[in-house]
């Protein structure tokens, strides 16, 4: 017995080492064809996944509908006045919040991944140290963080860069507005880059998406004195609405590109795609004029662009005699749903007066009419004024402006308060 063990373990021990000796496993198959037939088969080792050792940044999905309040800087930077804001957020409907990353002074908010933007952080009076922090403290509240930048009012980087700067047509100098404010030239596709930068380093915090203001030639100002030297060296010229199109398809272009987000892995982002939303803040008027209100600005030139636009139908920023009323601020109903009705139907057309790059013209009739892309009333949010100016606004006043909203077919919305205190009566309780 001891002897059949030995030869037993030899054999086993031969028959071991001439399968460890070929250059990959080889397995027997049998194969029934009217006589049996021995073939041999090669069996391939798998090779493992690469594991994906990115960091994973948790995004919180859209709300459906999006009931948003907005924060400045200062106020996300100041723990106390922020967690009463978050408090608010809390006991209320409100799902959202929106948050300055850059601001008319071109400051911004956060410290940046992106070295060109580091000035812009050096210089801020104001913003969140733990701005990472804090919009993940959000997100397990389940609060949808959006990031608001405001694009060519840039006093910052037209100090540094004043060859991007809207000029004075009289000496070529920097132009200012009547507040003391100056403006990068929409034609300046070298700042378009620098915004682009400032987008990712945003989203690959946690902002949840990305909010685009100022998106505007300047208005308020000696417009007799005024210049825009990098659009004249463009191939749009000095037609406005055409460069600030332009801006936007880049925009919409550099930020659906999944690629570039591709340093951080972004999950639970409610959308097969792991790019941000983006959404454009309008002149409340866009929703009605067909011009371009002396800005660039035209809704269905927008549209295309952004998940979202969101017309600023501040019912304070609509001259008396709008639509037949002696003073927009006594009728806040009024305004919004005329204004907000106007911009559905807008999106809901398949022909406009105006020209466009995605817009094909209808025959050869005068005025030109042309076809464009078709969207939902879903396409636009509507911007509340929950602040007093040219009149005093209450609660009954804010909600009347929500209403008006939802019964013009818009169901989403964004509160602006400039003071962050925002009136608690307009809004229901969670």
């Amino acid at each position: 017995m001891k002897y059949f063990g030995i030869v037993g373990v030899g054999i086993v021990g031969l028959i071991f080492l001439s399968y460890s000796a070929l250059p990959k496993l080889t397995s027997l198959e049998y194969i029934a064809n009217g006589a049996s037939q021995v073939t041999e088969k090669s069996v391939e080792t798998k090779t493992p996944e690469p594991i994906d050792a990115r960091v994973v940044v948790n995004h919180t999905p859209l709300p459906i509908p999006l009931k948003a309040i907005y924060m400045t800087s200062c106020v996300a930077g100041t723990t106390d006045f922020r967690n009463r804001v978050v408090a608010f957020i809390d006991e209320t409907e409100i799902n959202a919040v929106v948050i300055d990353i850059k601001d008319y002074s071109g400051t911004i908010s956060f410290a940046p991944a992106s070295e060109e933007w580091k000035q812009a952080w050096n210089e801020a009076k104001c913003g969140a140290q733990d701005m990472e922090a804090f919009i993940e403290s959000l997100h397990k509240k389940n609060i949808y963080v959006i990031g608001r930048i405001t694009v060519f009012q840039d006093p910052l980087y037209t100090r540094t860069h004043p060859n991007l700067a809207v000029a004075r047509a009289s000496d070529g100098s920097v132009w200012h507005d009547r507040k003391g404010l100056s403006f990068i030239d929409v034609g300046a596709h070298e700042y378009w880059d620098h915004v682009a930068l400032l987008a990712r380093d945003a989203y690959n915090i946690g902002f949840d998406e990305l909010n685009f203001d100022y998106v505007r030639y300047p208005s308020d100002g000696n417009m007799q004195d005024i210049a825009f030297p990098n659009s004249m060296k463009g191939p749009y010229k000095n037609d406005k609405q055409a460069n600030l199109e332009a801006f936007f398809k880049y925009l919409n272009e550099k930020l659906d590109d999944e690629s570039y987000f591709a340093e951080k892995k972004h999950a639970y982002t409610g959308r097969a795609s792991s790019t941000p939303w983006t959404s454009v803040d309008l002149f409340g008027m866009t929703t009605n004029n067909t011009d371009d209100l002396s800005i660039g600005q035209v809704i269905e030139r927008a549209a295309p662009y952004f998940d979202f636009v969101a017309p600023m139908v501040y019912p304070s920023h609509y001259p008396n005699g709008f639509i037949g009323l002696a003073n927009p601020n006594d009728n806040p109903y009024k305004v919004v749903h005329y204004a907000m009705q106007g911009g559905v139907a807008r999106m809901k057309a398949s022909t406009t007066p105006v020209a466009g790059f995605l817009h094909t013209r209808i025959g050869t009739s005068t005025p030109a009419v042309y076809g464009k892309p078709i969207y939902t009333a879903n396409k636009l949010r509507t911007w509340i004024q929950d602040f007093d100016y040219g009149g005093e606004y209450d609660a009954i006043d804010v909600r009347n402006e929500i209403q008006a909203s939802v019964d013009a077919g818009v169901v989403d919305y964004m509160v602006w308060a400039p003071s962050n205190i925002y009136t608690r009566g307009a809004f229901s309780s969670e």
